[in-house]
């Protein structure tokens, strides 16, 4: 049997090759309000509720008392509504998609969602048995257009999504203009406001300019919020706000058809600690009302001062005009992905994201509060990586491999077979440390998305095995 501190050596073994979850060197994935003391109280607050078990509120009526005031804290914020607490952005979504798939009782039913909407909802409408009518942006806005969203709404629409902001170039979609599309012609209109929700108040209170998105806006029906990104809560913390009570009790799901103990669920898990609900309880309490506007303050400033850098970089062109949090840029002159392998090495890492419809491979920061500690040091690495990675050149693919990739039947291979004809193309899948990923992201870019996607699962099908 091992001791509390040798399992904690074993923990510091097994993450020694992680990316730091605080410090700013990661611009996804994690977010820190730079004040150690909120962590401390959240992580404090999520181990009391660690053993508790949202399965049965009548047995935990701390479940209910923590969720009443977390929901109501974030539907005071967001125009009001009745909410559910759930284990982040995914869920929200999924139980959106259901509530309006229920409500609606078509045979065949679809959403309309722009392609810069999360593939939450491509995953909610697999699961959920719907077909995603996707519609294009404006490749200089990247914003969805009001007319595109009409012209793909039919007698078998559920749903119409917009977000604010869309994740890959933080932008707010005409949330106003969607959802009167949507209200005129009897559709429901989810907002997925997972990454701005908890924000783009808050920059409003900063001082910024920030458009209607919310529930208070005519024809907008749901939407989400993630309070483990911009709340700063630990994961998994996310809430689902709906205008109509009567669409919260459509995402729910009873069952009676067994002879069992009664099962009543909120979201899609049915036993679940409570952990993360006592974390986001903590946080939101540690921080502030007064709290979350100075760090969305530091957003603005830290944003502010990172376009302008990036401006500044000879072959580095920011995409879209972001909101403030997240801000995606590229280049005609550099391989960005090699750009994002050589920041990687020098302890940074910045999000790479694929080309699609229309829209060029590029890199994405996420700023947050803790961003304008550690911006100036950003640039100069990011200054630094584009000089390498235009000495480097574009990663080489090898000749043929893009053919042969794309003509590969995945059914007739192995995972073990799949991972050694990767190696062989110089791609390993199994080393630890942080691995340079130009090379596979470049593959994938001159993929079509469903054979990116055949090939992702094979990815992480390998790495478990």
């Amino acid at each position: 049997m091992s001791t509390a501190d040798e399992l904690l050596a074993a923990v510091a073994r097994l993450t020694e090759h992680d990316l730091p979850v605080r410090g700013g060197r990661v611009t996804a994935y994690v977010y820190d309000t730079g004040r150690p003391e909120v962590h401390e109280a959240a992580a404090r607050a999520y181990a009391a509720m660690l053993e508790v078990n949202t399965l049965d509120p009548t047995a935990f009526p701390s479940v209910v008392a923590m969720e009443k005031e977390v929901v109501g804290q974030v539907a005071a914020v967001l125009g009001g509504g009745h909410g559910i607490f759930t284990s982040g952005g995914t869920e929200s979504i999924m139980l959106a998609v259901k509530a309006a798939r229920d409500a609606a009782g078509r045979a065949r039913p679809n959403l309309v969602a722009p392609v810069t909407a999360h593939p939450a909802f491509h995953k909610a409408a697999h699961y959920l048995g719907l077909e995603v009518r996707a519609v294009p942006v404006d490749l200089e806005t990247f914003r969805v257009t009001a007319a595109a969203v009409r012209e793909r709404i039919d007698a078998d629409t559920v749903l119409v999504v917009c977000s604010a902001p869309s994740y890959p170039q933080g932008v707010v979609d005409p949330v106003a203009e969607v959802a009167a599309v949507a209200a005129a012609a009897r559709v429901p209109c989810h907002v997925d406001a997972c990454v701005g929700g908890w924000l783009l108040p808050w920059l409003r209170e900063a001082g910024a300019e920030v458009p209607a998105f919310d529930l208070s806006v005519p024809g907008v029906t749901s939407i989400s919020c993630d309070l483990h990104k911009f709340g700063y809560a630990p994961k998994g913390a996310s809430v689902v706000l709906f205008a109509d009570p009567a669409m919260r009790r459509r995402a729910y799901f009873a069952s009676a058809a067994w002879p069992g103990y009664t099962v009543i669920n909120a979201t899609v898990q049915s036993s679940r600690s409570a952990g993360p609900l006592g974390g986001a309880w903590a946080t939101l309490r540690a921080v502030g009302r007064d709290g979350y506007v100075r760090l969305a303050r530091d957003t603005l400033e830290a944003a502010r001062m990172l376009r302008e850098g990036l401006a500044e970089i000879p072959g580095l062109r920011v995409l879209g005009d972001p909101a403030g949090s997240l801000i995606a840029f590229t280049s005609a002159e550099i391989d960005v992905f090699v750009l994002a392998d050589e920041a990687r090495a020098r302890g940074w890492f910045i999000q790479p994201q694929l080309s699609y419809a229309g829209i060029p491979a590029n890199l994405h920061i996420t700023v947050t509060g803790a961003t304008l500690a550690t911006v100036e040091a950003m640039l100069a690495v990011i200054k630094e990586s584009a000089g390498a990675a235009r000495e480097r050149g574009p990663v080489r693919v090898p000749d043929g491999l893009i053919a042969m990739v794309a003509g590969l039947d995945l059914d007739t291979l192995g995972d073990r077979e799949f991972g050694e004809l990767a190696a062989a193309a110089g791609v390993d899948l199994t080393s630890a440390g942080q691995p340079g990923m130009a090379l596979v992201n470049a593959i994938l870019d001159a993929l079509p998305a469903a054979k990116r996607e055949e090939i992702l699962i094979r990815f992480l099908s390998v790495m478990y095995t």
